[in-house]
């Protein structure tokens, strides 16, 4: 497999995007390349194309499958095993974002709500009020997102847009 000049781009660009992410840049470049590929590679063919060692490619694909945005798939006729991305960008997005509040809003709503309730009399009120706040703010995140997570495709687009129109009627 050859990449041209304008895939080689895109998949580099990914990479820098997914370091600035807190992803690391292999694993990002790796989750590009599948993401472009017409068919599914294996790891054989990524580690050649992206000039990365074999286990270093093994140890992207496992964090790309533990995220739910790669999976195994098998090709007749080759024993080895072939990998894909979604190719849907709004699915892509749909499982980043479910990703990213199981492992980083869900963990800190369940410290908040704790601090928020044990919080006493030696906690300054000025500090209750801010993690009351922010607890009060990530809850509304969290359920904006559980009420839009489940839309249709033309309903979350749909939703969207109506977003901007409100951001232009408020000015």
């Amino acid at each position: 497999m050859k990449l041209t000049p304008i895939t080689e781009r895109f998949i580099l660009h990914w990479g820098e995007m997914g370091s600035r992410w807190g992803v690391n840049r292999t694993v990002a470049q790796i989750h590009a390349l599948l993401f472009l590929s017409e068919s599914p590679l294996t790891a054989e063919t990524m580690a050649a194309v992206l000039h990365v060692a074999r286990s270093n490619i093994s140890t992207s694909l496992r964090e790309l499958q533990s995220w739910g945005l790669v999976r195994t798939v098998h090709v007749i006729g080759d024993r080895r095993d072939h990998f894909e991305a979604h190719h849907d960008v709004r699915e892509i997005f749909r499982v980043v974002v479910e990703e990213r509040k199981k492992r980083e809003i869900d963990p800190t709503l369940t410290v908040l709500r704790s601090c928020v309730t044990e919080a006493g009399k030696e906690t300054p009120a000025a500090v209750r009020k801010r993690m009351k706040d922010t607890l009060e703010f990530l809850e509304l995140l969290a359920s904006v997102y559980d009420e839009v997570k489940n839309l249709p495709d033309a309903g979350f687009v749909a939703w969207l847009k109506t977003g901007l129109r409100a951001k232009k009627l408020l000015g």
